[in-house]
């Protein structure tokens, strides 16, 4: 296992950070650096959390009641969890759902970040050389996460840009033929929602097939969700736990079959407190993924500050609110700079990034140019960006670039090095001039499908068409 190549760390997602850190932007020190676009981080809202602190220095000191709590936190905790600190996550877990679900303390594994608790759901899920369906693209890190020590298999459930990425019912069942064919026994459909690295919510028709889909299956289904708390635009966030309740299905089977993630790495902004969560109906699941939770446990110094910060509701709501505006406005900023060099984003309502449609800067279509395309953003304009490869896209030529880890001056930038370099590229600059913008293209496509749909219709006799 030590020697085992599965971990990843050879995908270009990796590479482009080992490339950063030997040569890291700074305003400064080194204003030539690369600037790293590659770590979907949340600096933007910062500063209200540094000014809760400053506001309640009673609770960084391990002060309550006018005494000291620090022998209570530094002696052994139990590894079930701070009761305090799971009665505010789950109420937090329901206030970014808008209230649309609710979330029992007892259901809930701590764990030491949301990659420990898709591990250890996966190890409670499946067998070694057992089978998981995930949607095309995803989080390159999965492949470490969810196979490297498990021994469970993979299968990409493949989406295209025809229709945003979305899932089908035809895509997930040629993702489980696949995974006949190599004999593989599927144990759990694995989405993410939001998207990363879409930036995109899942909606309530492919929630409702994917949940049709499980059932007919006898199959699980895990949500990785967190990144629930970045939703800044409509559609608003359909948590999978919503979707079965709409349906009625909290007396079924599939109830005790639906999995959580969630974490605060994201909504808060806090990776470095190293703070993940499983949620699940499923007693024996939970019990077991309770006792795994001991080899990566959160510290109770670690729960009891969060436990003040989330029981802060007047704290937290303001904080929902606003850090969705500096989403918003840092998105923006991101689709506007890259629309000025004729770049475009597929539309996204969530998440720390875009995933940018950059093929028709490639000099051919194909992953090969992706990776030559890649290593001159890196290289030439000093960049760190995640290729679409590395997420297993379908499509060459998407790239996930992060915004919200940096100021505004080094977003701005960025920008401004993508524009310089599209601009003295003499082949980029001339295929961009050649090529009308994406969305263009995409709305005569479809008045050719709608064209030859309505032929079909006189040529058949009847008004139906295939769906």
């Amino acid at each position: 296992m030590a020697m085992c190549k599965s971990h990843g760390q050879d995908s270009s997602y990796f590479i482009g950070w080992q490339e950063y850190e030997k040569n890291p932007y700074d305003p400064l020190q080194n204003p030539s650096g690369i600037i790293q676009m590659g770590l979907a981080e949340n600096q933007l809202s910062f500063d209200l959390l540094e000014s809760w602190l400053a506001r309640n220095q009673d609770v960084i000191q391990f002060r309550e009641n006018g005494g000291s709590m620090f022998r209570d936190l530094a002696l052994f905790q139990d590894y079930h969890g701070l009761q305090a600190f799971k009665n505010v996550l789950v109420s937090f877990m329901a206030e970014i759902r808008r209230k649309k679900v609710k979330f029992d303390p007892k259901n809930l594994v701590l764990t030491a970040g949301s990659t420990s608790a898709n591990e250890i759901l996966i190890f409670c899920l499946a067998e070694p050389g057992e089978a998981l369906l995930i949607p095309t693209p995803y989080y390159p890190g999965f492949d470490r996460d969810l196979k490297w020590r498990t021994g469970a298999e993979i299968v990409p459930i493949h989406c295209y840009s025809s229709n945003n990425f979305r899932i089908t019912e035809s895509a997930l069942e040629e993702a489980y033929e696949q995974a006949q064919k190599r004999n593989l026994t599927v144990k759990a459909v694995f989405i993410t929602n939001p998207s990363n690295p879409l930036g995109t919510t899942m909606s309530r028709n492919e929630l409702n097939i994917l949940i049709t889909f499980a059932m007919t299956k006898n199959i699980h289904i895990v949500s990785d969700e967190i990144y629930a708390g970045t939703v800044f635009d409509s559609p608003k966030f359909i948590s999978i736990m919503e979707a079965l309740i709409d349906r009625k299905l909290e007396k079924s089977k599939m109830w005790n079959q639906v999995h959580i993630v969630s974490s605060l790495s994201k909504d808060l902004g806090l990776p470095g407190f190293r703070v993940g969560m499983i949620y699940s109906n499923n007693e024996t699941l939970i019990a077991a993924a309770t006792k795994m939770s001991s080899f990566g446990l959160i510290s109770s110094q670690t729960q009891y500050l969060l436990s003040k910060i989330l029981g802060d509701r007047r704290f937290i709501k303001r904080y929902i609110k606003e850090n969705k505006k500096q989403l918003i406005h840092r998105r923006e900023m991101l689709a506007s700079g890259l629309a000025n060099s004729g770049i475009e984003c597929l539309e996204s309502n969530a998440g720390l990034f875009c995933f940018v449609d950059m093929r028709d800067l490639l000099k051919s279509n194909t992953f090969e140019a992706e990776m030559e395309l890649w290593k001159k953003i890196i290289s030439n304009v000093g960049l760190n960006v995640s290729p679409g490869s590395s997420c297993h896209c379908s499509e060459p030529g998407w790239f996930r670039v992060c915004f919200a880890n940096m100021s505004k001056e080094t977003l701005d930038l960025a920008m401004q090095r993508i524009n310089n370099f599209v601009n003295s590229d003499r082949d980029i600059r001339q295929n961009l001039r050649q090529q009308p913008p994406r969305s263009v293209r995409a709305a005569g496509s479809r008045r050719r499908r709608t064209i030859a749909n309505w032929v079909v219709k006189l040529s058949s006799g009847d008004g139906r068409t295939d769906r």
